[in-house]
């Protein structure tokens, strides 16, 4: 696994909203998609609204690998499945970040939007 350095973790977990661009299996990449994205310790990570049905999702699943922009950084990443012993730290991340969304938020803490928990890893 390969760590975040101090200064793109921060930028990006203090990120609002963070672009996702996946690679297709031909190695070219997927329009980006805006999306939440959380820092839980010392990790970064995604969810789909939409579970592992949404379709960015589904597309991460090709190469397991793309590129994210998020608080003026720009780096290529490999998605890792998040164990579902993350989930209770992810789901206590996006609260604090996003609570102030009350009717939103809730959409990425359900079981479908667990499932399709995504940690986020330079590479």
């Amino acid at each position: 696994m390969t760590t975040w350095n101090n200064s793109d973790l921060t930028s990006i977990g203090a990120a609002e909203e963070l672009d996702l661009e996946s690679e297709r299996g031909d190695g070219t990449l997927r329009a980006p998609v805006t999306m939440w994205v959380v820092r839980a310790g010392d990790r970064l990570y995604v969810r789909s609204v939409k579970g592992t049905d949404g379709p960015w999702y589904r597309g991460t699943r090709s190469r397991h690998q793309g590129r994210v922009e998020a608080g003026g950084v720009r780096v290529d990443v490999t998605f890792h499945d998040a164990d579902p012993g993350e989930y209770a730290e992810v789901d206590a991340a996006y609260r604090k970040k996003y609570g102030r969304y009350t009717s939103i938020v809730e959409h990425v803490l359900t079981e479908r939007a667990r499932a399709s928990t995504l940690r986020l890893e330079p590479r």
